[in-house]
């Protein structure tokens, strides 16, 4: 059954990986790319990756939350409660995350991938792309601090 928990475990944090390093490629390059790019380029560009992410990100974002909350459980039943509360722990940020990128990040992308498709510039597309901006550092240390998490429950389940 501990192997279990391993592959469930492992396969929260891979998917969890693929998000935060999204994120962490959003904050560390594309965010000061966008700024240097004048707005139609920037709307274009923007709403095309916000397309590709829209289609493609929601398989390992679904993944982590469902095999973060199969670890949680798992953990639990096997009587390991110290790496249940860490996957525990993980799943809460993983949740938080997505509550954020719904809120904010989504309605936002969504604009942008209108906008990309009819060839035309939002008005006041800059203060989009900021508000979006405004949330991804904190969105890429949710996910690494989940990642984290994940990482701790292997550790925590192996001793």
């Amino acid at each position: 059954m501990t192997a279990l928990l391993d592959v469930l475990a492992i396969t929260a944090a891979l998917g969890t990986a693929v998000i935060f390093g999204t994120d962490v490629l959003g904050a560390l390059v594309m965010r000061p790319t966008y700024a240097a790019l004048d707005d139609a380029t920037m709307t274009r560009v923007v709403g095309l990756g916000h397309r590709y992410g829209t289609a493609r990100m929601p398989i390992p974002g679904t993944l982590s939350v469902v095999a973060g909350a199969a670890t949680t459980l798992t953990a639990f039943l096997l009587g390991s409660p110290a790496a249940g509360a860490a996957a525990g722990s993980a799943l809460l940020l993983l949740l938080a995350w997505l509550v954020l990128f719904n809120r904010i990040s989504l309605p936002i992308n969504k604009v942008f991938i209108e906008a990309a498709e009819t060839g035309r510039v939002p008005a006041g597309a800059r203060e989009l792309q900021q508000r979006w901006d405004s949330i991804i550092n904190l969105r890429a240390v949710l996910q690494g601090v989940a990642l984290l998490g994940f990482c701790l429950t292997l550790a925590l389940a192996a001793a």
